[in-house]
């Protein structure tokens, strides 16, 4: 009785140690062990080069480190620290909605390469809008609001595109994103260059660039976070974003629609045995894609004091390829996207504190973030061989060893049996 009793505790205590089979746990985990590995090897490079560089002295390595784990708390004065705090936010906005929106195409089984093309379209569109449409200080909302919607309009009908030749004619999406992307490049170039000057920052003699929207009264409401955040461009963009983030987790995880998206992805042949749409799906989830990425360049443009550099021809953006880090690191999950997208900010911040304060330069913040990104695409990896670590624990945890009151029982019944048996052969 006793040994039962002890193996049902036993394999009680396995079941409730299962926490880290669950997939949410898993991603967490995950991902937590992707930030110390590269924190790690940044950590290592800081050391290799103060053991090997005479103007690095070695405590600057272990300063160094610490420079970036503060990020921007360790900016010095409150005021600095407040100033840098407001501006990691704003600038995790774009990345948050890119980060998304490679996320929701990952979901459905799908690499949307293409969120660079689609986030200059949304660009385009949300500064032709904010700079030709006159305001009135009561007009001036309404205008942004008409951009915003225009630019993520844009995004839509542009991620359209690959989502179209994917669909219809099974073209490979990564291929169509990296056309649609330099056609995006060129487009917007070729828009600006011949609207003449009319857009073109020429007053601060930016002539690389176009006049930011509060040049026409068009700025994103910032709801007293200026204030809060003082010397900072801080506004309620990264709010909003993070709204669209929750609904996009409603949306994949609450929703028949979500449902049929990751079905797709998972497997579309299944899906469309089970009566779904997938050309429809993957459309539309290219659209969405699209969408997300070019709201994360309209949000970030109309805050009224970012420049657009107009010439676009022969550069990308990074917070278009920024957003793919941000979504793997967050194992696809939008609410995750939500935390990258601020973790990949607060690391880059701490890059120029380090530069700052120490006799490194910056660009360690980025290795040390390539490094995270590099063990994210094995986050998959990490989370099964985690779950298998588990399992074969809990199994350990059920067995009972050997030698035990149960092992001598059930040597007692053997031997009983063989009595018997001896027994009725004998009469």
């Amino acid at each position: 009785m006793n040994t039962e009793a002890n193996t049902k505790k036993r394999s009680g205590a396995a079941e409730k140690g299962r926490f880290t089979d669950r997939p949410g746990v898993r991603a967490v985990l995950s991902s937590l062990i992707c930030i110390v590995g590269g924190l790690l090897a940044g950590f290592v490079v800081l050391l290799l080069l103060a053991v090997f560089s005479d103007d690095v002295p070695i405590s600057d390595a272990f300063a160094g480190i610490m420079y970036i784990l503060g990020g921007p708390f360790s900016s010095g004065t409150l005021s600095d620290i407040l100033f840098n705090l407001g501006d990691m936010i704003l600038e995790a906005t774009p990345l948050l909605m890119t980060g998304l929106s490679v996320a929701v195409a990952f979901k459905t089984g799908l690499f949307n390469i293409g969120a660079p093309g689609q986030y200059l379209i949304g660009a385009m569109l949300a500064m032709l809008v904010g700079l030709s449409v006159p305001t009135t200080p009561s007009t001036a909302f309404w205008v942004w609001l008409l951009a915003l919607i225009v630019g993520i309009a844009g995004g839509v009908i542009w991620g359209a595109i690959p989502g179209f030749f994917k669909a219809i004619f099974n073209v490979n999406e990564v291929i169509v994103c990296i056309m649609t992307n330099w056609i995006a490049a060129n487009v917007v170039s070729w828009v600006f260059a011949a609207s003449g000057d009319r857009f073109i920052n020429i007053a601060e003699t930016k002539t690389k660039f176009l006049r930011p929207t509060a040049t026409n009264g068009v700025a994103t409401p910032k709801f007293g976070l200026d204030k809060l955040f003082p010397g900072s461009h801080i506004d309620i963009g990264f709010a909003i974003a993070v709204l669209i983030a929750v609904l996009m987790f409603i949306m994949l995880n609450k929703t028949v629609f979500g449902y049929e998206l990751k079905a797709c992805g998972f497997n579309k042949n299944a899906a469309k045995y089970a009566g779904m749409s997938e050309r429809r799906n993957i459309m539309l989830s290219m659209m969405i894609a699209g969408g997300l990425a070019a709201g994360g360049a309209a949000l970030w443009y109309l805050n009224g004091q970012n420049d657009m550099m107009w010439n676009t021809y022969s550069v990308l953006p990074a917070n278009g390829f920024n957003g793919i880090p941000a979504a793997l690191l967050a194992g696809s999950n939008p609410i995750g996207v939500i935390f990258s997208s601020l973790f990949l900010r607060y690391i880059n911040k701490g890059g120029f504190n380090l530069a700052g304060y120490t006799a490194y330069n910056e660009y360690v913040s980025d290795l040390i973030t390539a490094v995270i990104i590099y063990l994210a695409g094995f986050s998959r990896l990490i989370g099964d061989m985690l779950v298998s670590h588990r399992g074969k624990r809990a199994v350990g945890a059920v067995t009972p060893p050997s030698g035990t009151a149960l092992d001598a029982l059930d040597a007692a019944g053997k031997g009983d049996a063989s009595g018997e048996s001896g027994t009725e052969k004998g009469e």
